[in-house]
C-alpha cells in the first residue's frame, strides 16, 4: 500500500488544485508501480514561506528578492 508524501508552499493551492494534485499522482502510482488506487494514500502538507529554505534563505526572503516558484 503506497503512502506518498508531497510538500508544497502554501501558495495559491486551492482544494479543486489539491484534487487534481492528488487524481495525478494516483494515476501515476497505478501505472508506473501497477499500485490499486484504493489502497494508495496521499498526504500533503502545506509549508509557510518561513519555514522552507533554499540555497541557505527563507523562501520568504527569497521571494522579497523577485524569486518566483511560477514556471516559466
Amino acid at each position: 500500500m503506497p503512502f506518498i508524501k508531497v510538500a508544497v508552499l502554501r501558495e495559491d493551492l486551492n482544494r479543486e488544485k489539491k484534487q487534481q494534485l492528488i487524481r495525478e499522482i494516483s494515476k501515476a502510482v497505478t501505472t508506473v508501480l501497477n499500485k490499486d488506487p484504493h489502497l494508495t494514500h496521499i498526504v500533503i502538507n502545506e509549508i509557510e514561506d518561513d519555514n522552507w529554505g533554499y540555497a541557505g534563505e527563507q523562501v520568504t526572503v527569497l521571494k522579497e528578492q523577485g524569486f518566483s516558484t511560477e514556471k516559466k
